[in-house]
């Protein structure tokens, strides 16, 4: 293993293959659809619980069973990303979301609205481990974080945009968004199709037939070996617990501390929080690789520090009684998280086998979604029992500042 320090040469094959960019950008689109539709619900609270009558708590229980699912069937869709064509499976993904989308504007009762949180679930868990491990096949090194930092761009273009559901419930009823993106995904699809392929690599690392074959119960068994995996996933799922009670409560929190309406509340959450994160995924992503090139541990170093530094932001903003210091408080935790999401898979390919990418990642959204679920639950719960909000805001100031310690003691095993 090379000295932590030493500079390391950039070999011919860490560059970019042709068309790495237009991968990103095509991506792109595809992570701000489905994280639009995450954020979209929350901030939409008021107009659909008029519509379909439900406590808090079943409120929030709609974004666990979507969690859960999500989650619990991440490492499947990360698995036949490496067992099949990782662009066909991002295709399919995309075509069940848009039919799932344009379909939740129709429901009547609260069961049939959890059934298609649940198939959102399904077709998502495909998703994003595809997309990464794709992104980490044309970008072989020297360009990792920068890439997933810029497609993860996308994803919070889709999160501060969710925050339109709240004008969109106001202005044209609650299920009008719902028609809209899941009609313009279904276009997408089309282009993707067209344009989306594998990497050149994927022959190189697969079997002849260009799919992987060793047995899912051995690749289990290599990933549970896997100390650092484990070390990444405890990291991942508290920073899982944070960022699920603040996307699922904070915007009724605003609501309901500052007597904000509907609309201004999502819109204060979405722009100061998702902005930020934009930035913190591009200067995270191009700080890490610049540091990477010098230190083995670099991409591990910027989310250390970012995350450490940001938790007491977090415990803030929920103790204080002045909109400005929250919106503060959001920007410092959504440019942590940033520099946290464009890292976390060029962190796990400097740990894992290549052929195992995608499996991994997808085990790593288990964990973190799943405590994120709970997280998403909790906050009902405890409005059901007039606690309020502000406690599972705070407990998250932990969970950030634990996040960055773990941090510490992951040391990457190889170069990526």
């Amino acid at each position: 293993m090379p000295s932590d320090a030493s500079p390391p040469s950039i070999p011919e094959d860490s560059r970019p293959y042709q068309g790495a960019w237009l991968v990103v950008a095509l991506l792109w689109v595809v992570g701000c659809l489905n994280y639009l539709d995450r954020v979209m619900l929350t901030t939409m609270r008021d107009s659909i619980k008029a519509a379909i009558p439900m406590g808090d708590d079943h409120f929030g229980a709609l974004t666990m069973v979507f969690l859960f699912v999500y989650g619990l069937l991440s490492p499947v869709g990360g698995w036949c990303a490496d067992r099949f064509s990782r662009s066909r499976v991002i295709l399919i993904s995309l075509i069940v979301w848009s039919a799932v989308t344009w379909a939740t504007a129709y429901v009547q009762t609260y069961w049939q609205l959890a059934a298609t949180r649940v198939l959102m679930g399904i077709s998502e868990a495909c998703y994003i481990p595809a997309a990464l491990a794709l992104i980490m096949d044309y970008h072989r090194g020297s360009t990792r974080s920068l890439a997933t930092g810029l497609h993860m761009t996308g994803i919070y273009a889709g999160m501060a945009l969710g925050g339109m559901g709240g004008w969109m419930a106001d202005h044209h009823g609650w299920s009008s968004g719902f028609k809209v993106f899941g009609s313009f995904g279904v276009a997408y699809a089309l282009l993707l199709f067209a344009l989306l392929r594998d990497a050149p690599r994927q022959r190189t690392e697969k079997s002849a037939d260009g799919l992987t074959t060793e047995p899912p119960l051995q690749i289990v068994a290599t990933l549970a070996g896997n100390a650092r995996l484990w070390l990444l996933a405890l990291h991942w799922s508290l920073l899982g617990f944070a960022g699920w009670a603040f996307v699922s409560w904070m915007p009724s929190y605003l609501r309901e501390h500052f007597d904000l309406t509907q609309t201004k509340a999502g819109f204060t959450f979405s722009v100061y929080m998702q902005t930020a994160c934009l930035a913190g995924v591009v200067v995270g992503g191009a700080w890490a690789d610049r540091w990477s090139r010098v230190n083995l541990r670099g991409r591990v170093f910027v989310p250390m520090i970012a995350l450490t530094l940001c938790s007491p932001f977090v415990f803030l903003s929920a103790n204080t009684d002045t909109l400005s210091i929250v919106s503060v408080c959001l920007i410092a935790f959504g440019f942590a998280r940033g520099c946290s999401d464009s890292n976390m898979m060029p962190i796990l390919c400097q740990v894992i086998e290549a052929r195992h990418r995608a499996t991994a990642y997808g085990f790593l959204n288990l964990c973190s979604c799943i405590v994120g679920g709970i997280a998403a639950y909790l906050g009902g719960w405890l409005k059901e029992r007039h606690v309020d909000l502000s406690y599972i805001l705070m407990s998250s100031a932990l969970g950030v500042l634990l996040c960055g310690v773990l941090l510490i003691i992951v040391k990457p095993a190889r170069r990526d």
